[in-house]
């Protein structure tokens, strides 16, 4: 049976012949009056990826692969080794189950056994003392079990979550009658979570959430005629005695729709989203559309006279 400084002895010789993540130098200090030999570790990467770049319409910031970065350095590490587990954005540490677990009878449960796990972690751009050991967590850390998934994918997942739909089109002028040439035409959306915004979600995996919020920034109204409106704003509902004009959002047709499919100009409104998340120590951006369609025949007023 091994003594305490035997046992100690092996297991220093066990972690320097250990090997971290691929490009990890690993400098060990074992005093002998220490239960556990902690490892400081630094990772010479080949720089950071910047998470927060703007997304182009439809598109995400981030990539298409979860990167893990030392933010005091700006290095990037991997986000998962097979020997020291994942890595979390929180704290810069490398984290994995521990097996077998220790007894209950250890301190390192802090009276949680049996919820919870404790995890082998060893950390990265720590000082030395403050960078592994064991530590008991009530539940996975951030990024575990996640290396293949990025939190713009989560992002994504949240929006699809708020079930953002296109403008609800509202018009000047009676439902199914014709409009006039010439006369303004008021336009605006009913606002709701869905059609306007603010919208809220979050997605997750074991050990990475993720929260969007979304918020609509401008509507383009395709009236059908070759011309297009672009409201930054909602537009303001019509309301009786209200003025000839919009003071928001309003087209004037010069000519009628006839001739046109159904006598009728086919109007659509595109809604752009502008999306923020964060979460997994990090943060984007992403701009989304939604698009609703109707349509509105435009005539021109008819003059009666009498002989």
């Amino acid at each position: 049976m091994l003594g305490h400084g035997s046992a100690l002895a092996a297991f220093v010789a066990l972690s320097t012949a250990a090997s971290g993540p691929q490009g990890l130098q690993i400098d060990v200090a074992c005093p002998v009056t220490e239960t556990f030999c902690y490892v400081d570790a630094a990772y010479p990467g080949e720089g950071g990826t910047d998470s927060n770049a703007d997304a182009s319409p439809g598109g995400s910031s981030g990539g298409t692969a979860r990167h893990c970065v030392v933010q005091s350095t700006g290095e990037e590490v991997p986000c998962h080794d097979p020997l020291w587990g994942w890595f979390s954005q929180v704290d810069e540490c490398y984290y994995i189950v521990r097996d077998p677990q220790p007894p209950a009878s250890e301190s390192v449960w802090e009276g949680h056994y049996p919820n919870g796990a404790v995890y082998d972690l060893t950390c990265v751009g720590h000082i030395p003392g403050t960078n592994g050991g064991w530590r008991w967590l009530p539940s996975p850390p951030d990024g575990y079990g996640a290396a293949e998934v990025t939190p713009t994918d989560l992002a994504r997942e949240a929006v699809d979550r708020m079930q953002l739909v296109g403008p609800e089109i509202r018009m000047t002028g009676a439902p199914g009658e014709p409009y006039v040439v010439g006369v303004p035409l008021w336009l605006w959306t009913e606002v709701s979570p869905v059609t306007w915004g603010p919208n809220s979600a979050t997605a997750s995996v074991p050990g990475l959430s993720v929260t969007a919020t979304a918020r609509a920034t401008r509507i383009v109204w395709d009236m059908g005629d070759g011309n297009t409106v672009t409201c930054a704003n909602p537009g303001t509902a019509y309301y009786v005695g209200a003025p000839v004009e919009s003071p928001t959002c309003d087209y004037v047709y010069a000519r009628t729709s006839a001739g046109q499919p159904g006598d009728a100009w086919t109007i659509t409104a595109t809604a752009t989203w502008e999306v923020s998340w964060s979460g997994g120590g990090t943060s984007g951006a992403l701009t989304v559309t939604r698009t609703s369609q109707t349509s509105l025949q435009v005539g021109e007023v008819q003059v009666l006279t009498s002989a």
